[in-house]
């Protein structure tokens, strides 16, 4: 557990220094004050909240003995872990629609994409999220819950919070389900539909330097859409059993994916790759 627990901390320290890193980066250059950046700033925030939501208290249950929590904390962080999941599955369908409008119609794109609009797709992403986590949470907050329960997980997901109950949870297994499909597919297909035109556009350039720039512009968002939904799927619409491969799949969409979206956008982005190191010759200068 000491070895575990070192592995979390360096992962969660990891995640703060690369999120905050992408957050200064974004305030600090002109250039990043475009949709794609804005909601790229919005992603970097998001992992933060996601992994601190998480992550502190998987470590203080890894040096205590006695690894309890709350049922009212436990059905919080649900909440939290939820929401912020929920959002960024919708943000993530906001940034495939904003590729596709640069792809599609690069002269158009500020127009169409206005500041305004951003900022609207953003506050639906996180108020969609939070309405969904909340009708979940608050008909899992009248269950009744057994004593001396364990929860074969390193953090609380309703999915694995119903088999603890000594109450009847069919209803609120149905509403997680249909939830779940209408939020994470519904956006998934939204994403799958505008990589398809994407596909479709850049297909039709009949210049291949042109068609490698327009496919770079949206490799480091398929990476993030990967690692994400390939993850969040199997986390939350899988049967709950308590294995080993569904604590590593839960681990890795709450703890490795928030750490590795930096790295990412950084490594694959020419412009911030250019900033950084400006920021880092400015800082080693002073």
């Amino acid at each position: 557990q000491t070895l575990l627990f070192m592995l979390f901390l360096v992962s969660y320290l990891l995640t703060l220094m690369g999120n905050l890193v992408m957050l200064l980066v974004f305030r600090a250059d002109y250039h990043f004050h475009m949709p794609m950046y804005f909601f790229l700033r919005q992603l970097s925030f998001l992992d933060l909240c996601h992994s601190t939501v998480t992550v502190p208290k998987m470590l203080e249950n890894l040096l205590s003995e006695s690894k309890t929590i709350f049922v009212e904390s436990c059905l919080a962080q649900a909440f939290f872990v939820f929401a912020t999941g929920g959002t960024e599955a919708c943000l993530l369908a906001v940034m495939a629609y904003d590729r596709y409008i640069a792809i599609s119609s690069p002269l158009l794109y500020g127009q169409l994409m206005s500041n305004q609009l951003c900022v609207g797709m953003v506050w639906g992403s996180w108020g969609l999220a939070f309405v969904d986590a909340l009708i979940n949470i608050l008909l899992a907050v009248n269950l009744e819950y057994c004593e001396d329960q364990t929860l074969p997980h390193f953090s609380c997901e309703l999915s694995s919070l119903f088999p603890l109950s000594c109450s009847d949870t069919s209803t609120n297994f149905t509403l997680l389900l249909c939830s779940s499909v209408l939020h994470f597919f519904g956006t998934f297909i939204m994403i799958v539909f505008s990589y398809a035109r994407i596909v479709s556009t850049v297909l039709s350039i009949s210049c291949t330097s042109g068609r490698s720039k327009a496919f770079s512009t949206c490799s480091s968002h398929l990476t993030t859409v990967i690692l994400f939904y390939g993850s969040g799927f199997l986390s939350y619409l899988l049967p709950t059993s308590g294995s080993h491969l569904e604590m590593m799949f839960s681990l890795q969409y709450s703890v490795v994916t928030p750490m590795l979206n930096p790295l990412v956008y950084s490594l694959q982005n020419k412009e911030m790759k250019t900033t950084m190191r400006r920021m880092l010759r400015r800082y080693i200068n002073s």
